[in-house]
């Protein structure tokens, strides 16, 4: 997006402050979503929680992604107060990543650090559409940052543009890989990216690094004794329990398909409250715990303050969920008619070895806390071995934990 004027730029900074000093340390930034979608993909107008399809992320947006140009090779998010370096680099091994933060002079400052998952996930925009066979992208990614899809030249993908964060992985991916989380600015998800690369050596990605506000994604959760929990952080109070302890949806088991997760959203009074809606990607990836997984502590990534429904996953054994978000993700064949979600359980893929001949072998490819998104309606027995070239598990049936604001506010129209 083009800069913003210095008057401009001089509110939106006194307005950011002003917020920070009402939401805590942890602003939750936009996800960048402009419309919304039906089941299709086809964008239909933006309607209340009431109506079919209503309540969607569009509809409760607030703000828009705002960022200023420094004119020092550095940005400023307008939204979340944290500094971002403009340019792009070489792609990097994750300890060349750790230690460039430390070499880095730029803007004037030494204080730069390779980003969290958090941090760097609040850069993604959803209205970035994914790059597909006979069709160039969008990025997931503001234009005033430089970004760079896949060498194909190199033998790359046009969606390897991975970025690293800071967040190992509490567990293994495909059965022994070291994993390192990272955001996909080309096809927008999170997952968890091996370490290592078969004969290479050190996998290669992009780095971005940051300043600013070292309390950036560390939340501050108050059980509040009725049900509820708010994270003093971020100002939202979320549902202590989730759709499967509740025994939601048709079937009884709190599993729903994204129309219905909606619905059940719009209609629920819990804990006095009847405001609560679906929360958008990057509220309900902010209370991810990324210390824990199924892996390292038995139990899904999110703090114990939450109560989560264990699951019997596609390889029979216990796990936790997929939870729904309201926002849309731009990918595949028909951008929009996929809702994404994050896995507070492994995520699963069908993963096909050249050795293994027609076998699949069903394993954590992606990690606990990653994001990625179902068809919002349709049967789970379609995708017997998944979607994507890890086999990405499509259970299209997920759990919901719903969210409201500490201290609602008008809705913002675009």
């Amino acid at each position: 997006m083009r800069p913003l004027k210095p008057m401009l730029a001089t509110a939106w900074l006194a307005a950011v402050a002003a917020s920070h000093a009402a939401a805590g340390s942890y602003p939750i930034a936009p996800t960048g979503q402009r419309a919304c979608y039906d089941n299709a993909g086809r964008a239909i107008s933006c309607t209340g929680p009431n109506s079919a399809l209503g309540g969607q992320d569009a509809y409760f947006a607030r703000t828009a992604l705002r960022y200023r140009d420094n004119r020092d090779g550095t940005v400023t998010d307008l939204n979340t107060g944290l500094t971002w370096q403009q340019a792009l680099g070489a792609k990097v091994r994750w300890s060349e990543a750790k230690e460039g933060a430390a070499a880095l002079r730029l803007g004037g400052r030494s204080d730069w650090r390779l980003p969290s998952i958090k941090e760097l996930f609040s850069l993604m925009d959803f209205s970035g559409t994914s790059p597909m066979p006979g069709r160039w992208g969008k990025p997931f990614l503001d234009a005033i940052f430089a970004f760079r899809y896949g060498d194909t030249s190199a033998g790359e993908r046009p969606i390897d543009a991975q970025f690293w964060s800071a967040d190992e992985y509490h567990g293994r991916t495909m059965g022994r890989n070291m994993t390192v989380f990272g955001v996909n600015f080309a096809d927008g998800r999170i997952k968890g990216y091996p370490k290592l690369q078969g004969p290479r050596g050190e996998a290669r990605m992009f780095v971005r690094y940051v300043r600013g506000n070292p309390s950036y994604g560390i939340n501050d959760f108050k059980d509040n004794g009725n049900g509820t929990v708010t994270d003093r952080a971020t100002g939202l109070m979320w549902m202590q329990a989730d759709s499967g302890t509740l025994k939601a949806g048709p079937s009884g088991t709190g599993r729903m398909d994204w129309p219905q997760a909606l619905a059940w959203s719009a209609q629920l009074t819990y804990a006095g409250y009847s405001d609560w809606r679906m929360p958008n990607a990057k509220e309900l990836q902010s209370i991810v715990d990324y210390r824990r997984s199924p892996q390292a502590t038995g139990g899904p990534a999110i703090d114990p303050v939450f109560t989560s429904t264990p699951i019997i996953d596609e390889g029979g054994k216990t796990n936790y969920g997929f939870y729904w978000t309201s926002t849309s993700h731009l990918d595949g064949h028909l951008p929009g008619s996929t809702a994404v979600y994050i896995a507070f359980g492994e995520a699963l893929g069908f993963m096909r070895f050249p050795m293994s001949g027609n076998d699949v072998t069903l394993l954590d490819v992606h990690g606990a806390g990653a994001q990625r998104s179902d068809p919002k309606q349709g049967n789970p027995e379609d995708y017997p071995e998944g979607m994507g070239p890890q086999g990405d598990v499509r259970r299209i049936y997920n759990l919901v934990r719903l969210v409201r604001d500490v201290a609602p506010a008008a809705v913002y129209r675009k």
